[in-house]
This record gives structure tokens, C-alpha cells and sequence, in this order.
């Protein structure tokens, strides 16, 4: 258990130090086993916060993303946090001016995470594999940049999935009788 513990300190060590030294605009801690967002990274990687425009946080074990996250990263035009235990986003996700595409993916969400509504950028919503019921369509009908959210294998209201399709200018993909059976 702990070699497997140091294995995955020592992997998101390499991938914050990498992205650090070359100055790259992204940052991949994807499968590091992650509960929360280390705090050390915030500091490691206060250089080079601001040109950060990518980062993925898949499938680790994250059950919340802390509101600091989002203001050092304030630049990020995409955020990958697919396959976590997230069932909701800080407010202050409505400062992430430049965000385009979020996944959120295989999480806990009951309902659509009100505060992307505030994101005039915002092109792309992942959300399929979740728990959500229902959406808040005069919301999503308000976001002028969205051109795709994905609701497929969420257990929408049967009403919700026949009304949508109508009122929203964008790109919805629901499953046709809500969640689908894994395979």
C-alpha cells in the first residue's frame, strides 16, 4: 500500500516539475490517486499558474474542488475532472473567463453545477454518467457560447428529455430512456 502511495506522490512530483521547467500550458495529474488537490502544488507551480490553460484531473478520487484551485488557475480553458466523486464546483468557477470545455464525467452530480451558467465562454459540458434529474433550462438556453452538453446516461425526468430538445440552441445529447444498463 504505501510503495503504491510513493509511486503516486512521485508521479504527480514529475508531472507538476515537468510542466514547471518547460513552462507548458498544461498539466496532467490523471489516475494519481488524488483525494483533494495537493496544496505544495500551488506554490510549486506559482511561475508558470497564469500560462496554465489545460489541466486533467480524470479519474482520481476527488471529492471536491477547493475555490483556490480555480483562482490560481484562472486562465484554464479546459478542465478534465471525469471520473472523480465530485458532486458539486465552488462558486468561483463564474471566474474562469476563458473556459471553453469541461468534463465532468462519471461524478456525483444531482444537478447541473449552476455556477458554469455564468461562463460566457463555455462551448463544451460534459456531464454524462451522473445522477442528475433535471436541468434548469432557461439557464442553459441563456448560455450564449454553448454548442454542446452531453446528459447521456443520467436519469432525466421523461418530460425534461422530450422538452429540452426545443428550447435549448445547442447540441444535447440525452439517452433516449435515461441511464443505459452498463454493459
Amino acid at each position: 500500500m504505501q510503495k503504491k502511495m510513493g509511486e503516486a506522490v512521485a508521479r504527480v512530483a514529475r508531472r507538476v516539475n515537468d510542466t514547471v521547467e518547460n513552462q507548458g500550458d498544461s498539466l496532467d495529474l490523471a489516475e494519481c490517486k488524488l483525494m483533494t488537490f495537493p496544496v505544495g502544488i500551488y506554490k510549486a507551480m506559482r511561475s508558470v499558474a497564469g500560462g496554465i490553460h489545460r489541466i486533467t484531473l480524470a479519474n482520481n478520487e476527488l471529492k471536491a474542488l477547493a475555490g483556490r484551485f480555480v483562482t490560481t488557475f484562472s486562465q484554464l480553458r479546459e478542465l478534465n475532472l471525469e471520473g472523480n466523486y465530485l458532486h458539486r464546483l465552488p462558486e468561483e468557477v463564474r471566474s474562469l473567463l476563458h473556459l471553453r470545455a469541461i468534463n465532468l464525467s462519471r461524478n456525483r452530480f444531482r444537478h447541473f453545477p449552476e455556477p458554469l451558467a455564468a461562463v460566457g465562454t463555455l462551448e463544451t459540458v460534459e456531464l454524462e454518467e451522473n445522477e442528475i434529474t433535471d436541468v434548469p433550462l432557461e439557464l442553459l438556453a441563456a448560455m450564449r457560447s454553448l454548442r454542446r452538453l452531453n446528459l447521456r446516461a443520467n436519469p432525466l425526468r421523461a418530460e425534461l428529455r422530450a422538452l429540452a430538445r426545443p428550447l435549448v440552441p445547442f447540441e444535447l445529447l440525452v439517452s433516449p430512456e435515461g441511464p443505459q444498463p452498463a454493459p
